[in-house]
């Protein structure tokens, strides 16, 4: 075969490392863009904040130049106090034996100790303007250190403090024993250990607060309440009575058996079962405390003249640029280890900078689209939510889906309606009977609706919502309800069902 040279003309996609460096930063949520970005200031000497530049400039303007003989006067100012304080020891020296009731000394009480301040009330912390209120919480605590500072505080033996020390380490955040005694005996690995002596211990951390502690299970953990219950209720009795003996009829809502078997009324039932429900399922969650994680918004949407306007939170990103005084120090012509140095470290923060500008530009146009399509979410409610996939937002801003993907993906809007992910506003739609369509979130909040204003006694059923939202043209089916129903963690119906 004879050799041959060819000239093609082609086009090719080639991943640059700044076009690689936008894609990452386009997809990087609010606190992951700061730690980058705190990453970037830290290994590139170009780069700075606007903040630290402006008070970099304004010291250099303020600051005060020191003439000689300024200096020479402050001199001679700190010699002659020298000078003196020598002569007041030379007349301490000379006089009596009696000691004088004050030496003079070169420093004051407040230098050394700090004077003990009474705490500042909120309205004090108001009008000092400190608003920092996440430095004003307490420390949180586990329900494990909890317990372990009441063990501390009560009388065991040797064996029982280990006994007890291993419960409290089985009983899990909800304040239920995850494992059994017999395991926990077990595992302890001491043959004088009795069944017995360890059931007398987990009998007095149940006593622990919060009360239902270390309980074996629900039965067990509402006894436990009921039996430090401490106001006086001529119910009280009957509604040990209900949990200990007819515990699975409760759980059934069976309100006939269950009129029959404690020989009351159905009044009396009631306050029974309402005593019952003011006790605490779960008594680890009122004392184990979780350090709050509050969400940062990529943008703002508002109201303004009746039309709904999306801006940037200027809050989530520092603004960068690059520092004046070193990109003065780069020298054309110059091609020195030290100038190459800056010029690369100045190309990469122009590249940072504007690679943060395009990132800012391509999440306001995305959420500016998003409220034009939903505004009926934003005026009348989830129920008027729009049917929305990528492709549509894609398809009007002339970009890929991916991009799209990656905009929608951490990042937070603050609106009236509250702070929400833009994936919130995507879902798939249903048909209607007039041709339309419905998107899932409005059909979740049909379900919801319809579910809260449901009569307790007899709640509807995921076949008698279907046939609800069919009346108002929305074709769903049975197993549909159920699914959307199951991803807003709403139980069945027979488990909605309620005495009171």
């Amino acid at each position: 075969m004879k050799q041959t040279l060819q000239l093609r003309l082609g086009q090719h996609l080639t991943m640059t490392p700044q076009l690689q460096q936008a894609i990452r930063l386009l997809q990087l949520s609010t606190l992951d863009l700061r730690q980058e970005i705190q990453e970037a200031l830290e290994s590139n000497l170009m780069l700075e904040t606007e903040e630290e530049g402006r008070s970099q400039e304004q010291a250099q303007q303020t600051e005060p130049k020191t003439t000689p003989d300024e200096v020479s006067s402050e001199t001679s100012g700190e010699i002659g106090t020298a000078q003196n304080d020598a002569n007041n020891e030379r007349e301490i020296n000379v006089e009596s034996s009696s000691m004088p009731e004050e030496l003079p000394v070169d420093s004051g009480w407040e230098d050394v100790y700090e004077s003990a301040l009474p705490p500042v009330s909120g309205s004090a912390v108001r009008e000092a303007g400190d608003s920092d209120f996440l430095n004003q919480r307490r420390v949180s605590r586990t329900l494990h250190e909890y317990l372990t500072w009441q063990l501390n505080l009560t009388l065991f033996s040797d064996i029982d403090r280990v006994i007890a020390e291993a419960i409290i380490e089985a009983v899990n955040e909800d304040g239920y024993l995850s494992a059994t005694l017999e395991d926990i005996v077990s595992g302890l690995e001491d043959e004088e250990l009795d069944f017995d002596e360890a059931e007398a211990v987990l009998h007095r951390i149940q006593q622990f607060d919060p009360p239902g502690v270390a309980a074996r299970g629900l039965q067990e953990c509402l006894l436990i309440q009921l039996g430090q219950y401490q106001e006086e209720n001529r119910h009280l009795p009957l509604a040990l009575k209900l949990v200990r003996n007819h515990f699975d009829l409760l759980a059934q809502q069976d309100r006939v058996q269950l009129i029959r078997r404690l020989k009351i009324d159905d009044d009396d039932l009631q306050k029974v079962i309402r005593l019952i429900r003011s006790l605490t399922p779960r008594p680890g969650t009122l004392v184990a405390d979780t350090e709050t994680q509050y969400v940062v918004p990529d943008v703002f949407v508002y109201r303004r003249k009746g039309a709904w306007c999306v801006d940037l939170n200027p809050e989530a990103t520092p603004k960068l640029r690059v520092n004046p005084e070193y990109a003065r120090l780069i020298r054309r012509a110059d091609n020195s280890d030290d100038n190459t140095y800056l010029k690369n470290h100045l190309q990469e923060a122009r590249w940072f900078i504007k690679s943060l500008v395009s990132r800012n530009e391509t999440l306001l146009k995305v959420a500016t689209k998003i409220v034009e399509f939903q505004r009926g979410f934003f005026e009348h409610g989830p129920e008027s939510m729009r049917p929305l996939v990528l492709r549509d937002i894609a398809e009007v801003l002339e970009m890929h889906e991916s991009t799209i993907s990656r905009v929608t993906t951490q990042k937070f809007m603050h609106t009236p309606r509250g702070t929400l992910e833009f994936k919130y506003f995507f879902s798939s739609h249903v048909s209607t009977d007039a041709g339309g369509e419905c998107s899932a979130t409005a059909i979740r909040a049909f379900i919801k609706k319809l579910i809260s204003a449901e009569k307790p006694k007899k709640p509807l059923s995921d076949n008698k919502i279907a046939g609800i939202l069919s009346e108002q043209g929305i074709k769903v089916a049975r197993r549909t309800v159920a699914k959307y129903r199951e991803s807003m963690a709403i139980p069945p119906s027979n488990e909605r069902k309620r005495l009171v």
